[in-house]
């Protein structure tokens, strides 16, 4: 009976530890399905925060270098103050300084020279067919003045801007009979020319413009090739003015 009573108490202790260990496992399977729902739960977290990532609308990337740089172009510039144009510059040398005192009308066979104190610079001639009068400007300063002789309806003086072409001191016409017209100097090809002839009341020439002789000498060793001459209708100037404008 000891054997079996002693044997029946072991029996009752193993029964004891086995729902022990028995506990302990559904215990610790409880602990394993909270870690793993936890888990679960975790990553399902973390796969909705990806997909939410992935899903925001962001700006294309540029397939290439050339695509990239022309966005960058597309961007609007910055307004840029408009640049002032710079002033034209005004050559003084053919601005009007100085007019003659000369006294009421040139009359025919008169002329005026006064070049004292002027400096050198380019020559401009004007004749006005209007007043008759032909004007000398050197660096602007008007030095000589005279009443001239123009042409007439028939053989008018043309009108316009016409650079010197040639120079003969002693120069006979080839086309009115062998007529005298020294200090000659040259305006168009078809005879119009700056020369010295007999200025009076009555006389008139063929289109050329005709000067005293002596003018005529002082001018021709004044002015060079290529010096232009303006010749206009009733055109007034005066000091300040340019010769070679408008």
């Amino acid at each position: 009976m000891r054997d079996r009573r002693g044997t029946a108490l072991a029996s009752d202790a193993d029964v004891g530890d086995n729902r022990t260990l028995a506990h302990e496992t559904w215990v610790q399977r409880q602990v394993n399905a909270r870690i793993l729902l936890f888990s679960g739960i975790a990553a399902l977290a973390a796969i909705a925060a990806v997909l939410f990532v992935a899903a925001r609308p962001e700006a294309p990337l540029p397939a290439s270098l050339a695509e990239a740089g022309l966005s960058r172009s597309k961007a609007p510039a910055a307004p840029q103050a408009a640049a002032t144009p710079a002033p034209k510059p005004v050559d003084t040398g053919f601005v009007i300084k100085r007019i003659l005192p000369i006294s009421g009308p040139i009359k025919y066979g008169d002329w005026h020279w006064d070049e004292e104190g002027v400096p050198a610079g380019p020559i401009v001639l004007t004749v006005d067919l209007d007043a008759r009068v032909l004007s000398v400007f050197r660096a602007g300063y008007e030095i000589g003045a005279t009443a001239v002789l123009l042409g007439t309806e028939d053989h008018p003086t043309p009108l316009g801007v016409f650079p010197i072409t040639q120079k003969e001191k002693v120069h006979f016409s080839s086309i009115y009979t062998g007529a005298p017209m020294p200090y000659m100097q040259r305006l168009t090809n078809d005879g119009i020319t700056l020369h010295g002839s007999q200025v009076e009341l009555g006389y008139a020439s063929h289109g050329c413009i005709g000067m005293p002789e002596k003018f005529a000498a002082r001018l021709f060793a004044t002015t060079h090739i290529g010096d232009k001459v303006y010749v206009t209708r009733g055109k007034q100037v005066g000091v300040g003015d340019s010769l070679v404008g408008g």
